[in-house]
């Protein structure tokens, strides 16, 4: 049985017009994020859209992408074509993977089990978040027989920490990402300027207060004392910096894949295979860190050609379009991950809405990919691209 291309989603769409059925969510991601601004509130819009200071790194992010242009190719046979790829022996449908947005819940409430559903349809991984709305063991049986790894936020205890990775790798999470660039959060104007920090109320710690290490430390359940919870919770998350040397406790306490998530500069990067990890995600956290920072695809092709023969080197931040996901990978990347543009699906519809968006962006990638003249990833390179 053979396969239908991911385009055929477009198709879909202009038959049900022939019905007079539009679709129920735009396919424009730019648009996308106007009519979630104004449908959200704007406390949980500014969460997911907001940056850190001036904004001038997010902005850079989406600059990078466009100071490279695709150059396609005629006459190439491209009728049948392969946009999937495989990571740590998992095959993607394309090299895509939902990033590992935190706090869901304040989108909608399925939060994590909405996009866990999606994911594990459409053949895509998904990243869940330390700063989950859903406990872990509920998003991987959302999940199914679909791929998911585990994203890190690094206690500050050294047994929360190893009971969540005991916990992710008995759940079934298959590769585990640790975020380096978070220990403090960046200053962020739209979160300052409505007072917003939802982990202060409860919201995203599921997997802390189903945690049963995080519970012995506690008096009373989080459900009966919410503030204790809270002030255990806080010094756990922030405020400490940790080293390479430390990076043999996630080795000790993880069999499987180990990624870093927040390499900038080609100098960390070596140093992560150095420390013996298995993959990089080359990242500035969608701009909500560090402003003034480089564009995270400026990043990328020093890094790719470091070392990208020894490990595994994902991307995130900034990506929207097909085209940005093929520029990625023409520049060095295995896959990317994608935040934003689903997050909004997620708070307009739920888990149709993350469908949605998902496979609007896996329609526009086949489409680019034969437009373009490829027939799979492999054929994508620097070659494929100009830069102005």
């Amino acid at each position: 049985m053979t396969t239908p291309p991911l385009s055929t989603y477009s198709s879909e769409i202009y038959l049900q017009g022939m019905g007079g059925v539009r679709p129920a969510f735009t396919t424009d991601t730019a648009a996308l994020e106007e009519v979630a601004r104004e449908r959200m509130d704007p406390e949980p819009y500014w969460y997911a859209a907001g940056s850190a200071g001036s904004g001038a790194t997010s902005r850079a992010n989406r600059e990078a992408f466009d100071r490279w242009r695709l150059v396609p190719r005629m006459l190439t046979g491209a009728t049948k074509r392969d946009p999937s790829t495989t990571l740590f022996g998992a095959q993607l449908a394309a090299p895509v993977l939902t990033a590992p947005i935190g706090v869901q819940g304040i989108m909608h409430p399925d939060g994590e089990l909405a996009v866990a559903r999606a994911a594990a349809e459409l053949g895509l991984p998904m990243i869940l978040s330390t700063l989950s709305s859903h406990a872990l063991e509920d998003v991987a049986k959302a999940n199914g027989d679909g791929t998911r790894w585990f994203q890190l936020y690094w206690p500050n205890d050294e047994d929360v920490c190893a009971s969540f990775l005991d916990r992710a790798k008995n759940a079934g999470f298959s590769a585990l990402v640790v975020t380096l660039d978070t220990w403090l959060l960046g200053w962020r104007p739209h979160d300052l300027d409505h007072a917003f920090l939802p982990f202060l109320t409860g919201k995203g710690l599921a997997t802390y207060f189903s945690d049963p290490v995080f519970q012995s430390g506690l008096e009373k359940a989080p459900e009966d004392d919410l503030q204790s919870a809270v002030l255990r919770w806080l010094p756990m998350f922030t405020g400490a910096d940790h080293t390479w040397e430390n990076l043999a406790f996630i080795r000790e306490h993880w069999d499987g894949p180990i990624l870093l998530k927040g390499v900038q500069h080609v100098d960390d990067a070596r140093k992560a295979v150095d420390a013996g990890m298995n993959g990089i995600v080359v990242s500035n956290h969608g701009g909500r860190q560090v402003d003034g920072a480089i564009g995270s695809l400026e990043a990328l092709p020093g890094i790719a050609d470091a070392v990208g023969d020894q490990v595994e080197v994902l991307f995130d931040s900034g990506i929207r379009t097909g085209a940005d996901v093929l520029k990625a990978v023409a520049l060095g990347a295995k896959a990317v991950l994608v935040g934003r543009p689903w997050v909004y699906g997620l708070a307009l519809g739920g888990y149709d809405g993350v469908r949605h968006v998902l496979r609007s962006l896996l329609a526009d990638i086949d489409l680019t990919l034969a437009l373009s003249g490829h027939h799979s990833l492999a054929h994508v390179g620097r070659e494929s691209l100009q830069e102005r």
